[in-house]
C-alpha cells in the first residue's frame, strides 16, 4: 500500500475511535466500563531543543513568555533526562515508557518491533484514544508485520506501523535530496501544503522554508551555515511551525467536546532542529551578541576518551569549533525558539478561548539538546548535559496539582517516566510490569515518593563513523550513562575505559576524573548502580507480579502433585483423584 494511501487510512480510523464505538475497560475487573474521563493530554515535544534555552531556565537574552506560562502553572522539572540523546532512541523511550536496550529500537531507523508496547496501547485500555501530530522517528517493523501476516491498512496494522499512535498528521521534516535520491520518501503533507500555497518547487521545504536568497538572488540553503543568519524564504505563517500548530488547533476543535472520547495528542514539532535558518523577523532578533562564550575547556582536549575524542573530530563538531559559525547558529537557533514560543502562546491562547484548559494535562518536553559547540561538539550523542539534559514542564489541571504550581522539582526525572503518568491521568492501572518509568503524579501532587537514587541513558552509535574510526563491531558501539545527582559515569563497551564528572565541584564537566586514579571508589560505585540496572526485570512483559502471584500453587490444584512420599505430604482434597479403589485391574492379562 502506498505511504500516502496509508496515512489516509490511519487518519480516517473513525469507526474504532468514534464516541459511538469506544470501549473502555475496567482496571480491575477488566471488564467494560462506562466510567469516561473528561481530561486529554496535549503532550508537546520540540526537537532538540536544550534545557537551558529558555527564560523560566535562567537563558539571559531568550525571552520565552509562554513556556514560562506553562511553568507557572504547573511544575518545572530541572533534572529531566532522556533514556538515549539521539532522536529515534529517545523517542521510542518516550513511547513505549521503556529503557532503549528493553525496546531495541536504539537509533534512527531501528524500527520498534512488532507488539511492542505503546503508550497508545496502555491508554486505549484506560478509555483514552492516542493521536499522533508532526514529527517523529517512527519506523515499521515491515518485516514482522509481514511474518504475522498484518496488513498495513487494518487498524492495528497502521497502529503497529506507526508506534502505536493513530495519525493525525504525520510529517517527520526532513525531506532532504541527494544524488541517492530523498532522505525520507514517505510523503510529506508539509510539502503538499505549501504547493497548494503557490511556492514553485517540487521541494519547498527545502526551497523556500530551509533556504534563504543570497547577495545574488540564489537559493542560500539552510544546510549551509554561512546562511544561517539569512530570512528564510517563506512567509512566517507558512513556516513549519505555525503550519503544526494550526494542524494542532484543527484537531483539538474536532475532537474535543461532549460525547467525545478523551484523548493525549503527542503535538510533535519539527524545530528547533536543523536546518538552522527562521523567516523573518525572527531571523534578526538576536545577534553575536546575544551568543554566550562556549562552555569548553582545552583540558577536555588533553588524552580525552576515545569515543569523545572522536565525536570531537566529526564535521558537525569542527564546525561548531569555529566562532563565526557559531555567531550565525544560535542567533537562528533562538530565534527558531522564539517562534515556538510565540505558536505556544497561540496553541493556550486557543485552549483558553474555548475554555479546555481546565481539563487538559500540557506536557512540554524535547527528544534530546544541542552542543552548540560546548564541548567543543555539535549535535547530540553523548552525555554531557547540553545533550542529555532535556526540559521537562507539565500542568496538571487537577485541584490536586493547586499546592505545586509554579514550583520547581530536582528530583531524577526520566523521560520514561511520562508514559505511566499519562496512564495514571487517564485513570488506568500502570502496567509496572511493561513500564519502567515511574508515575511523576505525586510530585505534581506535592507528595514526596520514595525515588530513584541514579538514572539510566544508553547510547548504540553503531552505525555512525565514529564506530568506524574507532575499529568497533557493532555489538561493542554502545555507551551508557549513569548520573545520581553528583557523579556521571559514562561507560564504554568495546574495552574502552569510562568518563566520569563530579557535577557538584565541576559543573560545566571539564574534568573528567577516570583519567586519573584518585576516584575509583565512585567509579565502582556508580557500576554497582549500573549492574543493579542491568539485572532489572525488563523482558518479562507477558505476566504482571500479581499474576505470577496468584499462579502459585495452582498446579497443586490441577492435579500436579509430583515429590510425594505417601501422599500425606498435601491435603486429601488435593489427591483424592488419586487415591480410593482402583476402577479395573489389567496387570493380570
Amino acid at each position: 500500500m502506498p505511504w500516502s494511501d496509508l496515512f489516509q487510512a490511519i487518519s480516517n480510523v473513525q469507526c474504532i475511535n468514534g464516541a459511538s464505538n469506544v470501549v473502555r475497560f475496567d482496571v480491575e475487573t477488566n471488564k467494560p466500563s462506562k466510567a469516561i474521563r473528561d481530561m486529554n493530554i496535549l503532550f508537546i515535544m520540540y526537537d532538540q531543543l536544550r534545557f537551558d534555552y529558555l527564560s523560566c531556565a535562567g537563558h539571559p537574552h531568550l525571552h520565552t513568555p509562554n513556556f514560562d506560562r506553562v511553568a507557572a502553572m504547573g511544575v518545572r522539572f530541572t533534572n529531566a533526562y532522556v533514556q538515549s540523546p539521539v532522536c529515534g532512541g529517545s523517542r521510542m523511550c518516550y513511547y513505549t515508557g521503556r529503557y532503549a536496550s528493553s525496546h531495541g529500537a536504539q537509533w534512527n531507523g531501528f524500527p520498534l518491533r512488532v507488539g511492542e508496547h505503546t503508550i497508545g496501547d496502555h491508554l486505549r485500555r484506560a478509555g483514552m484514544d492516542s493521536w499522533l501530530i508532526g514529527k517523529t522517528h517512527m519506523k515499521a517493523d515491515a518485516e514482522g508485520m509481514a511474518r504475522l501476516g498484518l496488513s498495513a491498512d487494518s487498524v492495528i496494522g497502521a497502529r503497529q506501523a506507526e508506534c502505536g499512535f493513530d495519525t493525525w498528521i504525520r510529517d517527520d521534516g526532513l525531506w532532504g535530496q541527494g544524488p541517492d535520491g530523498f532522505y525520507d520518501e514517505k510523503r510529506s503533507p508539509y510539502n503538499e501544503y505549501l504547493k497548494g500555497k503557490g511556492y514553485p518547487s517540487q521541494n519547498p521545504w527545502a526551497d523556500f522554508a530551509n533556504a534563504g536568497i543570497d547577495e545574488d538572488g540564489d537559493l542560500a540553503s539552510g544546510w549551509m551555515f554561512k546562511n544561517a543568519d539569512k530570512a528564510a524564504n517563506i512567509r512566517e505563517d507558512d513556516s513549519e511551525t505555525p503550519w503544526l500548530t494550526t494542524k494542532t488547533i484543527e484537531f483539538m476543535n474536532e475532537k474535543s467536546g461532549d460525547g467525545l472520547p478523551p484523548w493525549m495528542a503527542h503535538v510533535s514539532f519539527i524545530k528547533p532542529h536543523w536546518p538552522y535558518i527562521v523567516p523573518a523577523p525572527y531571523h534578526n532578533m538576536y545577534g553575536a551578541n546575544h551568543v554566550p562564550a562556549p562552555t569548553r575547556h582545552a583540558v577536555e582536549q588533553d588524552n580525552p576518551q576515545p569515543v569523545f575524542g572522536a565525536y570531537m573530530q566529526n564535521k558537525i563538531a569542527t564546525a561548531f569549533q569555529q566562532e563565526e559559525v557559531r555567531q550565525k547558529v544560535i542567533p537562528a537557533y533562538m530565534g527558531l525558539i522564539k517562534q515556538c514560543d510565540d505558536q505556544l502562546g497561540r496553541l493556550l491562547d486557543h485552549m483558553e478561548a474555548q475554555d479546555t484548559l481546565k481539563d487538559t494535562m500540557i506536557v512540554l518536553t524535547s527528544d534530546h539538546g544541542d552542543y552548540l559547540g560546548d564541548h567543543w561538539l555539535g549535535e547530540k550523542d553523548l552525555f554531557h548535559e547540553q545533550s542529555v539534559k532535556v526540559p521537562m514542564i507539565i500542568y496538571d489541571p487537577r485541584s490536586e496539582a493547586d499546592a505545586t504550581r509554579g514550583t520547581v522539582c530536582d528530583a531524577l526525572v526520566e523521560s520514561i517516566d511520562l508514559a505511566p503518568t499519562f496512564v495514571e491521568f487517564a485513570g488506568g492501572k500502570v502496567a509496572d510490569h511493561i513500564l519502567e518509568g515511574r508515575s511523576l503524579t505525586p510530585w505534581l501532587h506535592g507528595e514526596t515518593p520514595d525515588w530513584r537514587t541514579f538514572a539510566i541513558s544508553e547510547y548504540d552509535y553503531s552505525a555512525t563513523p565514529q564506530a568506524v574510526k574507532l575499529g568497533l563491531e557493532p555489538r561493542d558501539a554502545r555507551l551508557f550513562m549513569v548520573f545520581d545527582g553528583r557523579y556521571k559515569l559514562m561507560h564504554a563497551e568495546g574495552g574502552l575505559r569510562p568518563m566520569l564528572f563530579d557535577l557538584e565541584t565541576d559543573p560545566e564537566e571539564f574534568n573528567d576524573l577516570a583519567k586519573g586514579d584518585m576516584h575509583q571508589g565512585e567509579i565502582d560505585r556508580l557500576y554497582d548502580y549500573l549492574f543493579t540496572w542491568a539485572r532489572r526485570m525488563s523482558q518479562r512483559v507477558t505476566k504482571s507480579e500479581d499474576d505470577i502471584k496468584a499462579m502459585r500453587g495452582n498446579s497443586l490444584r490441577r492435579g500436579i502433585l509430583p515429590f510425594m512420599t505417601d501422599g500425606s505430604e498435601v491435603p486429601k482434597e488435593l489427591s483424592q483423584f488419586y487415591c480410593g479403589e482402583a476402577k479395573a485391574d489389567f496387570t493380570k492379562d
